[in-house]
């Protein structure tokens, strides 16, 4: 088995699929591994600790695609639209393709890439399963967006986190309210309290209280039925429309008094629940910092502009994009980890590649194969008919 990965070619995109690190765990089984060169320099890999650890390295993208049977990648078509569409004719029937696709909301990629005859795995829908853990690279990255925007937050405000007595005065901690504790969510209440604030959250799953707690926040509790909040992957579900209106007539006025915003709440394959309105935004403090970690996929702010940073009334918005870019040696070191496991899954002990739709891991990820989109989720959202047992065979 040939194993290969090369440099993103998505603007900003700084990490690497495969670091040095993880290449024992590949060349023991006797995979050879083909790291095109220069691909993990914006991540501070260098050509040298990839040859040092069993890699070759080779000089250009074509001769990754033309000889590796497994491409691992960050971002592949789909979540790369513009830039990876060139590696399409690169791509041949029966290669292994490994990656972030965004398959539930890029239709035509999808399409694109079950024409090339590839079997396309997108990392993004591994099921939240226990055994699947260490294969999770939306919970690794989640964390460091977590921890970033604590940091951002930080940076912005035109106050300190910590509360401090000094000869001049005593200054009060800062007010931070986290919006969503998802993986993110949690991470940015961890990093908030690392940093001296006074931490409160909310999340429409009334399970998480417990864990907020833990890491010593407070939760805040909108006394609003929320019912069945939580799918069988442990995600927040999405609610009808007069939910939201009145769960953000009610965070309108959580938010008030805070300093800091963190807003988390996501909902894989749909566009970001709004959670803060203008109206609520207008009555913030002024010089109070919102971060939206959802600004990518519409935001949980109205105001919000994805890749940006604006001030209205007052409140300085930010709407980072990527942010595990923004960190991309441990980055890359986490997500490399997460898709190296997931591609031994899938590996015999002779070092052979086997794909077993009987592995649930395997079957929630697989997407296309021998030229046909096989994923029952992704055929939903693109119109197509379930596919008949002898299809799937």
């Amino acid at each position: 088995m040939i194993v290969g990965t090369v440099t993103e070619t998505f603007p900003g995109e700084t990490r690497v699929a495969l670091t040095p690190s993880v290449l024992n765990s590949l060349t023991k089984l006797g995979a050879e591994v083909l790291v095109e060169s220069g691909a993990g320099e914006a991540a501070g890999y260098v050509d040298a600790a990839f040859s040092e650890r069993g890699a070759t390295i080779v000089a250009s993208r074509n001769e990754v695609f033309e000889r590796a049977d497994v491409v691992l990648q960050i971002r592949g078509l789909g979540a790369n639209p513009v830039a990876g569409a060139s590696d399409v004719s690169l791509t041949r029937r029966g290669q292994v393709l490994i990656s972030t696709f965004e398959p539930l909301t890029a239709a035509e990629q999808v399409r694109t890439i079950a024409a090339t005859g590839a079997t396309m795995f997108s990392l993004e829908l591994v099921p939240r399963i226990t055994r699947a853990q260490s294969m999770d690279i939306l919970s690794s990255m989640a964390t460091i967006a977590g921890y970033k925007a604590a940091l951002l937050a930080a940076d912005q405000l035109p106050k300190m986190f910590p509360m401090m007595m000094t000869a001049a005065g005593t200054v009060k901690p800062a007010k931070v309210m986290v919006l969503g504790a998802g993986v993110a969510g949690l991470q940015a209440i961890a990093s908030s309290k690392r940093l001296g604030a006074q931490v409160e959250a909310y999340d429409i799953r009334p399970a998480v209280k417990e864990q907020i707690e833990s890491l010593g926040a407070k939760f805040v509790d909108l006394e609003l039925d929320a019912g069945s909040s939580e799918d069988k992957g442990g995600y927040a579900k999405a609610m009808d429309e007069a939910f939201y209106q009145k769960q953000r007539a009610a965070l309108a006025r959580v938010v008030e008094p805070m300093d800091v915003v963190i807003s988390t709440a996501a909902i894989p394959g749909r566009k970001a629940p709004l959670l803060l309105t203008a109206d609520a935004v207008r009555g913030m403090q002024p010089g109070s910092v919102i971060v939206d970690l959802a600004a990518e996929t519409g935001g949980n702010c109205e105001l919000t502009r994805a890749g940006e940073t604006v001030v209205e009334h007052g409140v300085t918005i930010l709407g980072p994009a990527n942010l595990a870019a923004t960190v991309p040696f441990h980055a890359s070191q986490m997500f490399s980890k997460n898709i190296v496991t997931f591609l031994l899954n899938m590996v015999t002990k002779e070092g052979a590649l086997e794909i077993s739709t009987e592995d649930e891991v395997v079957a929630g990820s697989l997407i296309t194969q021998d030229g046909e989109i096989v994923h029952p989720r992704v055929r939903e959202v693109m119109g197509l008919p379930a596919l008949t047992p002898a299809a799937t065979a």
